[in-house]
């Protein structure tokens, strides 16, 4: 019997694995721009489990696995037993028996590894408070189109070492480039939590503009992640000097990108003049995660 592979942090994949997701990607994208009919998931359902709102994530995956010739089913956990105190194990044995992959949004990365523990179909973590691989492999993608191999580069990671800042020091791991960090003091990055082989792909500046310096993507995300709302106003006044603004950019290579996964506070995290500047990507990253979905449920439901 064939193991059953789950996309539960970044480097659940191999570089072989993901350099053949972005180049799937790239044709599946190809289809969908050329209103091509590409259905080789038919008859297919993908369950997904929000314990945290979404847009992006659950319009990508419900358009995408309709898109490749599936069916999506919307389960949020105040409307399941799961949210009822139903075991995460048995949820997992239920769910997979009548379905053929699972995407979960959810609290602790552990929830989610118990529930792919119990699972007979693969597993996608659709965002944890310690992980958001689905987003990272849309921006890489992003960059791929737009500048070519990620391979060599740098990306300044301003703001706070949240899940998403965990998964893109994941990917230089596995796929070679360096990340530059600048978080506010308090708020460093914790490698074990990132589950980081080594720290050769990563370096960390107390000042942002040293950060930004040489960068080919500069790349942030709101100050206050889900979950951590108690904190908003400490926040602020904690990061003020993280700004990502026209200032940082010029910092930066002059062709650098600006991403942020969205959604965004315009004069918070970043400044408006930037995220809707010329060098802003955050369109094009955004309908991505559409794209490099539809290869990755390929890709774990047929090889």
């Amino acid at each position: 019997m064939v193991a059953i592979k789950h996309f539960l942090q970044f480097n659940d994949l191999s570089t072989d694995e993901l350099n053949h997701i972005f180049a799937r990607a790239t044709w599946i994208k190809g289809q969908f721009k050329a209103y091509k009919q590409y259905w080789p998931l038919q008859d297919r359902t993908l369950v997904m489990i929000f314990e945290k709102a979404s847009t992006r994530t659950r319009l990508s995956f419900e358009a995408g696995v309709q898109q490749l010739g599936g069916s999506a089913i919307y389960l949020n956990t105040r409307d399941s037993q799961l949210g009822r105190g139903e075991p995460v194990e048995d949820a997992a044995q239920v769910i997979s028996r009548m379905s053929d992959i699972v995407m979960i949004r959810t609290f602790e990365q552990e929830i989610i590894e118990r529930f792919a523990a119990n699972s007979r179909v693969p597993v996608i973590n659709g965002l944890t408070n310690e992980y958001h691989p689905c987003q990272i492999l849309a921006d890489i993608f992003t960059f791929i189109e737009h500048r070519g191999p990620i391979k060599g580069k740098t990306v300044a990671w301003i703001g706070d070492s949240n899940n998403v800042c965990n998964t893109w020091l994941q990917a230089a791991e596995m796929l070679d480039f360096n990340v530059h960090v600048s978080t506010p003091p308090g708020y460093e990055v914790e490698p074990e939590r990132a589950n980081l082989y080594g720290n050769d792909h990563f370096e960390t500046f107390a000042d942002p503009m040293n950060a930004a310096q040489g960068a080919d993507l500069v790349t942030t995300d709101v100050w206050t992640s889900m979950g951590f709302e108690a904190e908003n106003e400490e926040r602020k006044r904690d990061f003020a000097d993280w700004q990502v603004d026209a200032e940082m950019m010029r910092a930066a290579n002059k062709d650098a990108l600006f991403m942020h996964c969205l959604p965004a506070h315009r004069g918070e995290e970043v400044a408006a003049d930037v995220i809707d500047g010329t060098q802003s990507v955050v369109w094009d990253e955004a309908e991505n995660r559409l794209h490099v979905q539809k290869a990755l449920m390929e890709y774990l439901l047929l090889g």
